[in-house]
């Protein structure tokens, strides 16, 4: 299948070009031949503003304070700068440059990239963009001197809390591509990551060091040098792999550290499961069939399960806690040689046409997420022992504010035995 750019008719920017004065979007004509038309994402001609960063401005391009605060990290205040049409190649491409620094003294500096393969101009204005198939790389520093450390198992106690800094630097490249074409339910996965840790003792006020509470265990991790290989498959029948409104998926990863500090090598395997049903909508009418992207409520189902072979550091093992799986834990809370995780999570969207504060600045579309995890380590592989260890419960609300499908933005509050956490991410927790 060709993908050649298409003449588009040139004529003055327009910000509504393509889109009603509300937001909305109607469906467009996909071009005949193309491989799972409902994957490819369209983008109207309105919200691919031509110019510089400085000119695309809260359009496509973000240049931002933040403030997070976690329990791990401390209050936090960074910078992002976001450009989601990189070389002003029509969305293409996805740059980011983010800069933090917490009242913790954690310091962290990344600079991520994305280059999608599918990528079609329309004649009319707007593009398509088959999102499942991309190559992306990501560098990075961070030091980070409050990380916890509880023991492995399921059964630690908040009370077993030791702390440790790591300093770290790395460097990874990925792809990701459909099989046999372009939108289709097979998606190969391929990656390669280095990375360099320095530990040493943490600075949480009232609590042991890592290294005196477990001195063999920081001992083996204390200058660690690891080299990783990944692969994966996985049958995906969901319409988005971002923002996804109904269909489910089945898949594994293996993640294998040939090259290790020490000689050692160990693999982190991963078997992951989902389903996303439509909901009947509660704050609006769910929009009609001839709106792209309409407003869709939700319910999500995950099911996630780690086992690791060979010797890895203890920072390296399946891990329950943090922004993606249990958010109402702390991040590391429970880690052990293998992992599960169940989520539920419900979608619904409060402001489905979002806020317009201009013509070309506007948030699509607000929501909220309520959800449930449940979950265990285990300092075992076996499945028996695995699946007898105690269950930790955490439950919590998301605030979800999205600029476009591929975009969302989340303010998780989780809450659990330990108290609450509360964590800011782009992108979904699964």
């Amino acid at each position: 299948m060709a993908e050649a750019p298409l003449p588009v008719e040139r004529k003055a920017y327009d910000p509504l070009w393509g889109m009603d004065s509300n937001g909305r979007i109607p469906v467009i004509q996909r071009p005949g031949g193309l491989s799972h038309p409902e994957r490819w994402r369209y983008l109207p001609e309105g919200r691919l503003k031509p110019g510089n960063v400085l000119q695309r401005f809260l359009v496509s391009s973000f240049i931002a304070p933040y403030a997070f605060r976690s329990s791990e990290l401390g209050t936090g205040f960074g910078l992002a700068i976001t450009d989601l049409d990189f070389r002003q190649q029509r969305r293409r491409e996805f740059a980011a440059l983010l800069l933090s620094y917490t009242t913790e003294g954690q310091q962290e500096y990344r600079i991520k990239w994305r280059r999608w393969l599918h990528h079609m101009d329309l004649p009319e204005g707007g593009i398509l963009r088959e999102e499942r198939s991309f190559l992306e790389s990501e560098v990075g520093f961070s030091r980070t001197l409050t990380l916890r450390f509880f023991g492995l198992g399921s059964d630690t106690d908040a009370d077993d809390e030791t702390s440790y800094t790591d300093r770290t630097f790395y460097g990874d490249l990925g792809l990701s591509r459909t099989l046999p074409h372009p939108g289709s339910n097979w998606v190969l996965q391929f990656g390669a990551r280095g990375e360099s840790h320095d530990l040493s003792g943490g600075r949480v006020r009232g609590r042991p060091v890592t290294g005196d509470a477990y001195p063999e265990l920081f001992a083996a991790a204390e200058h660690h040098d690891m080299g990783w290989l990944r692969a994966g498959l996985r049958y995906d029948t969901r319409d988005s792999t971002q923002n996804p409104y109904q269909g489910w998926h089945v898949g594994g990863l293996a993640e294998w550290v040939p090259l290790q500090s020490g000689g050692d090598r160990g693999t982190r395997y991963t078997l992951s499961a989902g389903h996303v049903f439509r909901t009947r909508p509660i704050f609006h009418d769910g929009g009609d069939a001839m709106e792209e992207n309409p407003p869709t409520d939700t319910l999500a189902v995950g099911f996630w399960n780690q086992y690791t072979s060979g010797k890895l550091p203890f920072f390296a093992l399946p891990t329950l806690g943090g922004l993606d799986q249990h958010r109402g834990f702390i991040g590391g809370r429970f880690r052990g040689a293998s992992s599960w995780l169940g989520a539920l999570e419900f979608r619904f969207w409060v402001l489905p046409r979002g806020l317009a504060f201009t013509r070309s600045i506007r948030i699509e579309r607000i929501g909220i997420a309520l959800f449930y995890e449940a979950g265990a380590v285990s300092d075992r592989t076996s499945p028996t022992r695995l699946f007898g260890e105690r269950v930790r419960h955490s439950y919590g609300a998301s605030l979800r504010v999205s600029f476009d499908r591929s975009n969302p933005l989340r303010f998780d509050f989780g809450f659990s035995e330990d108290g609450m956490e509360f964590s800011l991410a782009y992108g979904l927790s699964f």
